[in-house]
Order: C-alpha cells, then structure tokens, then sequence
C-alpha cells in the first residue's frame, strides 16, 4: 500500500513538474475582429484563433498567453519583445514580410467585400470610403477612391456608414458577414468582391527560426488530419474557406 502511493505520488510530482517546465508562448491579438478574435460579454477572449491558437499550444506542448494589443501598435509592439507572435486576423503581405516572419496561411486567402446603406447604388464604393487602417484594405483603396476614411478600430468603420460620415466601407468579407446581420438590414453589400491577400498567417519576430518552426508544425498537423478545416467550419460556418 505505501509503495502504490508512492508511486502516484511521483507520477502526480512528475506531471507537476512537466507543466512547470512548459514553456509559454505570448501571443499578440487585437481582440476587436469577429469572428477570428473578439472579447465576448464577459470580456474574456474567444473565436476561431483562440481556439486555433489554444490547440495549436497544446500540440507543440506551448503554453498560451494572450496579450490584447491595438492593431496600429501590433507589429512595433512585436519587435518590441511584448509577446512573442502575432495571431490576429493577419493577412500574408510582402510589405509585412519585410518587418516579420510568417508562418504558413491558418486561413485560405478570402475577399475584401464593400457595404453601403441598403439602397444606396455602386457609386458609394468609390466615394468616402471607411476602412481599418494599417490593412490590405487600406493599402488597396489608396488613390483609388475619392476620399479615403481610416479608423483604428474595425467597428468604427461601420459606425462611420451608419451615422453619414462615409459612404461605404471595405473590409474582409468574413467580417462583414459577422456584422451585417446585426445592422437589422440598414446595410448591404455594395460592388465586386476583391482577394487581396495570400492567406492569414501568425507573424513571429525576423529570426525566430525555433518558434516559427513549432508553430508551422502545429498548423500542418492540423491541416493533415482535417481538425483545422472542421475549426473553420464551426466559427465561419458553410461560407468558411477551407483547406
């Protein structure tokens, strides 16, 4: 008898110190872009990344820790050594590709999409324009519309068409389809849809050779036995770009 408690003693000492010994991987999300990451009523972090992000952790035996950050700051922020990737709803761009490195896409190039007051015609799409700033959007639109609108927040974009002060907004049409239905039909889809990206992917710091491997890793894992495209189908449903 003492000796079989022993040794579920030094089972449970062995496992203690196994998860102590973990290491931890910070992970920088912007938290404000449903339905990839977004504080729920409870102020507490869900969506597809956090869920992706949460089993991609456990395994490459990782720990997460998340860290909201703003989305204008997310990139210094990295290089400043605050966490130590990026998982927010990130698209694969050269020119970031030049201030990061990027794991392979988690999520399959989508469509930029443009929405306006229901009712209005397709000329709001080349008028004042709202978009995030610092995104593909943003970059995409410059020069092309008369008056470019640029918000820190995504949800300010939205607000921006429904209180007159722009006359569309573009964003990515996952996004969107999160949005609209909570607008009660005061806003539609406007014009073409555009890809302007090469898939979404975690950025890490230039470098960072060992955590990009492990994260790749992960998300190859999980594209190969099929539980990435089944997260995408639970938070994206039917419309979900799959792999």
């Amino acid at each position: 008898m003492v000796l079989r408690i022993y040794a579920v003693l030094s089972v449970l000492l062995l496992a203690a110190l196994s998860c102590g010994g973990m290491e931890t991987v910070r992970l920088g999300t912007e938290g404000a872009y449903p339905p990839f990451a977004y504080l729920n009523d409870d102020r507490n972090l869900e969506g597809f990344e956090i869920d992706l992000g949460e089993e991609m952790c456990r395994r490459v035996q990782l720990k997460c820790q998340w860290v909201v950050n703003d989305w204008d700051s997310i990139i210094p922020n990295l290089q400043d050594e605050k966490y130590d990737a990026i998982m927010a709803a990130m698209s694969i761009t050269e020119e970031r590709d030049k201030l990061v490195d990027f794991t392979q896409p988690y999520y399959p190039p989508e469509a930029s999409r443009f929405a306006a007051l229901a009712g209005a015609d397709e000329s709001v799409t080349r008028g004042r324009v709202a978009v995030q700033e610092a995104t593909v959007q943003a970059d995409y639109l410059d020069g092309r519309v008369a008056q470019l609108k640029e918000y820190q927040l995504a949800e300010e974009t939205i607000d921006a068409v429904l209180q007159g002060q722009a006359d569309s907004v573009f964003a990515g049409a996952s996004y969107l389809r999160e949005i609209l239905p909570e607008s009660e039909g005061r806003l539609a889809y406007m014009g073409p849809q555009v890809v302007l990206e090469k898939g979404t992917g975690i950025a890490v710091r230039e470098g960072d050779e060992a955590l990009l491997e492990k994260l790749d890793h992960a998300i190859s894992m999980m594209k190969e036995d099929g539980s990435l495209n089944e997260l995408i189908a639970k938070w994206f449903g039917d419309a979900g770009q799959t792999f």
